[in-house]
């Protein structure tokens, strides 16, 4: 992000007015090479590419605050493989982790990982390090340090459905692991902040609590996700969660975040009502259904619907209600952003 961009973004958080809505997208490997056109793999493992892929990006849509804006990631095995889960890299695909914990035994044996060695953590901070000059010399810096949240990784290591089960069955066993994910997520957070002094902001990407019932949340999902945001002393404090979002919007204030993604299945008003007026909104356009497969007439009519009944406008980030999907097309984010003007705050 530009210094303008980070300005107009903590303005926003801060609440102070702003002529139209601004616009705001979470774009990563899968869109950003599907719309480059190179594969993923390319993405992923070539500096260049990846450096050349983002450039075109940020000057392309120079009115877009691209969040996290020049991301080092490989999707959803950016953090598991550093506890040892086998990375699977198909040739045409999404890269995906398996699961390593099969019995109490393998908790047992389950330590925090050491966040400057281990798994695909030196290769994300070396991305960045490498190309640090020249994202500077486009005018961008690094401004987010970047995590998966601690069920997010725990549901990786463990299995999905085997974690829901751990809530009922054996939630002992599971807030171990989650203390442990906890743990290394803060000492991931730090690493970056200490590599880059140019972050002031933190993206944590959890969707996993989204599939958790009030007490199970209460339980599983809020205190660990309290110490991290705690833990983090900077401007922005950025939440994704674009599974279920209700319950995670009533404790939005007490988790200490400012900028919420959240679900396009949920109406801005709903999720203001439950989060309260000090947080930015960030959505909530559908990222398939109507961003991809919409056409452009299809995309202004719902940013129209979903804007016009608002009466305050403040604190709200047009985007896309998750990730942007593959096969969005330029245009459609011209659209985005020709709407977004005629909406004054």
């Amino acid at each position: 992000m530009t210094d303008q961009q980070w300005q107009q973004l903590t303005n926003l958080v801060h609440g102070q007015q702003t002529d139209s809505v601004p616009v705001g997208l979470l774009v990563d490997g899968p869109w950003l090479s599907d719309w480059a056109g190179v594969s993923l793999m390319e993405y992923y493992t070539n500096d260049e590419i990846w450096l050349e892929v983002n450039r075109k990006a940020v000057e392309r849509f120079p009115d877009v605050m691209f969040l996290a804006g020049f991301w080092a990631e490989f999707g959803m095995i950016s953090n598991p493989p550093a506890f040892g889960t086998k990375c699977i890299w198909p040739e045409d695909g999404f890269p995906s982790a398996e699961k390593i914990i099969h019995s109490s035994e393998d908790v047992n044996r389950l330590t925090k990982p050491n966040v400057r060695t281990d798994g695909m953590l030196p290769f994300l901070i070396n991305r960045l390090k490498n190309n640090q000059a020249a994202i500077e010399k486009l005018g961008h810096r690094i401004r987010f340090a970047t995590t998966h949240g601690p069920l997010t990784i725990a549901s990786y290591l463990l299995g999905h459905t085997e974690m829901l089960m751990a809530t009922q069955t054996e939630p002992e066993m599971l807030h171990k692991i989650l203390s442990i994910a906890t743990d290394f997520v803060i000492d991931w957070i730090a690493y970056q902040m200490e590599t880059f002094s140019s972050i002031d902001g933190l993206l944590v990407l959890e969707d996993f609590m989204g599939f958790l019932g009030p007490q199970d949340f209460e339980d599983f999902a809020l205190p660990y996700m309290q110490k991290i945001f705690d833990s983090f002393e900077g401007t922005i404090k950025f939440l994704h969660n674009d599974a279920h979002g209700l319950i995670t919007a009533k404790y939005i204030e007490q988790l200490g975040v400012n900028l919420f993604n959240f679900s396009f299945k949920h109406r801005i008003e709903q999720i203001r009502e439950l989060a309260g007026d000090s947080v930015v909104l960030m959505g909530n356009i559908p990222p398939r259904d109507v961003l991809a497969q919409g056409t452009c007439d299809d995309v202004r009519n719902w940013i129209t619907a979903s804007l016009e009944p608002l009466t305050d406008r403040r604190r709200i980030l047009l985007s896309a209600g998750g990730f942007v999907a593959q096969n969005v097309a330029s245009e459609k984010i011209d659209t985005v952003c020709d709407t977004a003007t005629k909406f004054t705050v």
